[in-house]
């Protein structure tokens, strides 16, 4: 009986075979297997390690060493030539054996940057193939590239790195960086050599995890390992062997970015007018009562920022009235981040915020689970597609208030202390200086980090500064030194000048407002695999700046003028000549930068006095917020966060 299967096989197999050679030569490809000496020819080599026998992917391997017997197989290493040739009769007695005690014998490989080529067995690579096999055991020869500063060259030896440390061949990432990250991911440390237990269990997992993901199809520029490593920063691999085939689908399709696909940034609310059918619609569809959830890391006790968004949560309750009702949660040792979004839902919640972007990862484990509930949480450039992010444009106050200090200086030298290195932060250094410099040509601003030293204030004060904009306020309140804008009297005293703020009760008022009259679906339906994140300014109301009783009115006039300017869309503080410390032009007047140029600067105007200060020299306590949103977090060395395996 094996025999007339093996013939039926080959029948079929040829079959693929011919169809795989028309397609390529339809479409313009080489249709036969690529051949190693050929892509070799003139390459600078390092060397050539015997790596032993080795259980590969099958699709990995894509050519052969020589170019004999090129022409008797398709792309795919289906069979061309005919039954009854040599070949035909060889191929069929080998399935044969296959299908009778199966292939055992190793093929022979030489592996060139990560991909394969047979030299000896690809016959028994065929018949493999044709059922469809995953993995073929094989003796490996590894030709070594010379080193050099090709991006796949580098990402190659990264690679090196890895197999030295896992001996595994079947993960392999589309950019550089991500091999360091897996390992972080997994648990290990950064130069711990692998077990053979930890390399299959990782070895089943992925292997599992590539099964589980065949219906779904990968994002464009998405490998496998790369959705693999996208999925594990929100998950384990104990989650892996707990959930079904639509649970991990579902987690992949809402929580794992697509590397092309970026982040759609709102910079605008939503408009207010509807035609006649549509809120028809809405009336027969909508929610007219909304359950909002606020899940926060910290107590209000003790996190101004946390309370700063319970505020907000009082206000929204009263200013929607009986439209929307809410609750808070707080994350402590009896209660999980996980265990609180998963009580929020069970009680009811169609709205849930949390109030930091530490618990990003939460967010996306509960809007794979629960994609029916709308899950948003306080960040900036999280490419999540399943929940949407807030922030805020606060680098306009922060222009504003640099117009106040230009004004108000009398040394030309004004301070600035700011927070960490995440996104949005040099926008609001640069802008803050633009509008010093804007009424103040002399003026110099000297720039300290609160996430590098203890007391950057005072550090500002020792070096000469007679005017310092310090962390701005979380809520809309009377400047209250030394948070805001102050000016250091020459006793020595401080002096309120003025103070941007967040106002996160309007934010939450005309989010919640939005869902109510549809708008949130209507951002939705525009089909893009971008994640949306609202970032909100002037305009909105969610920011604003607040003047101190004694501030100069001709002062205030002028920065109320220029705030109007920026709300009516006739000034931005970055249309204009600048250059950066570097002496490089970032605009020459004209040009209006996108939300994402100015979101993701990473660079500092050449009226600042500082650095962006390297991730080493940053304080333990704001790293966290640093590797999550920081302005260089891809080059950030990844962290061992304890063993998942």
């Amino acid at each position: 009986m094996s025999r007339t299967e093996a013939i039926e096989a080959y029948k079929i197999a040829h079959k693929r075979g011919i169809k795989t050679y028309r397609d390529d030569v339809e479409h313009g490809r080489y249709p036969y297997p690529k051949v190693l000496d050929e892509i070799l020819d003139g390459r600078p080599i390092a060397g050539r390690i015997e790596i032993g026998i080795c259980t590969l992917p099958i699709d990995r391997i894509e050519g052969i060493v020589n170019a004999g017997r090129r022409t008797a197989f398709s792309t795919d290493f289906m069979p061309l030539l005919d039954m009854d040739s040599e070949f035909g009769v060889k191929w069929v007695a080998l399935c044969e054996a296959h299908l009778s005690e199966g292939i055992r014998d190793p093929i022979r490989c030489f592996e060139y940057y990560g991909t394969f080529y047979v030299q000896e067995g690809n016959k028994r690579l065929s018949v493999l193939r044709a059922f469809d096999a995953p993995t073929v055991t094989a003796s490996v020869l590894r030709i070594v590239p010379a080193y050099s500063d090709d991006p796949e060259t580098r990402q190659y030896y990264e690679f090196l790195e890895f197999y030295h440390l896992s001996h595994m061949y079947a993960i392999r990432f589309s950019k550089p960086g991500q091999y360091k990250k897996l390992i972080a991911e997994l648990g290990f440390e950064p130069d711990t050599v692998w077990s053979d237990k930890d390399r299959q269990r990782v070895q089943s997992a992925f292997t599992l995890f590539c099964e589980s993901i065949k219906r779904w199809t990968l994002p464009e520029g998405m490998t496998a390992s790369d959705a693999f490593l996208a999925w594990l920063s929100a998950y384990t691999l104990d989650d892996l062997k707990s959930m079904t085939e639509e649970q991990l689908l579902a987690s992949l399709k809402t929580s794992t970015a697509a590397p092309n696909a970026g982040v759609s940034v709102a910079t605008e609310t939503a408009p207010s007018g509807k035609g006649m059918l549509t809120r028809i619609y809405d009336a027969m569809f909508l929610p007219t009562h909304l359950y909002t959830a606020f899940i926060h890391e910290y107590s209000p006790e003790t996190s101004p920022w946390v309370r700063a968004h319970e505020v907000g949560r009082t206000y929204v309750e009263q200013a929607l009235d009986d439209r929307v009702k809410t609750r808070s949660y707080v994350v402590d040792a009896q209660h999980s981040a996980d265990a609180l979004f998963e009580q929020a839902i069970a009680d009811g919640a169609q709205v849930v915020f949390a109030t930091t972007a530490s618990l990003i990862a939460n967010c996306r484990r509960a809007a794979a689970a629960h994609p029916n509930v709308k899950i948003l949480n306080c960040s900036v450039d999280m490419p999540y597609p399943g929940m949407r992010t807030y922030y805020s444009r606060i680098y306009e106050s922060k222009f504003l208030a640099g117009v106040i200090a230009g004004a108000c200086s009398h040394s030309d030298r004004i301070g600035y202390v700011a927070a960490a290195p995440t996104y949005g932060v040099p926008a609001s250094i640069n802008a803050f200086a633009l509008g010093a410099r804007l009424v103040n040509p002399r003026a110099v601003v000297k720039l300290r980090w609160s996430c590098v030293e203890s007391d950057p204030f005072a550090a500002l004060v020792k070096d000469g500064v007679d005017v310092i904009s310090n962390h701005e306020l979380f809520a809309p309140e009377k400047p209250q030194p030394p948070y805001g804008l102050v000016r250091i009297r020459e006793d020595g005293t401080l002096e309120a000048l003025a103070a941007p703020y967040w106002n996160w009760g309007a934010f939450y008022e005309k989010l919640l407002s939005d869902i109510l009259t549809g708008h949130w679906e209507d951002e939705r339906a525009n089909g893009s695999r971008a994640a949306v994140n609202y970032w909100w300014g002037l305009k909105s109301g969610v920011i604003g700046i607040t003047y101190a009783d004694k501030l100069a009115e001709g002062v205030k006039t002028l920065a109320n003028v220029l705030k109007q300017s920026i709300i009516d869309g006739r000034l931005d503080p970055f249309r204009r000549v600048m250059s950066d410390q570097d002496g490089i032009v970032r605009n020459d007047g004209e040009r209006w930068l996108s939300p994402e140029e100015i979101l993701h600067m990473d660079w500092l105007s050449d009226t600042v006095e500082g650095e962006i200060p390297p991730f080493s020299s940053i304080l333990p306590i704001s790293q966290g917020i640093v590797r999550l949103i920081g302005v260089y977090r891809d080059a950030i060395p990844p962290v061992k966060d304890g063993p998942i395996l």
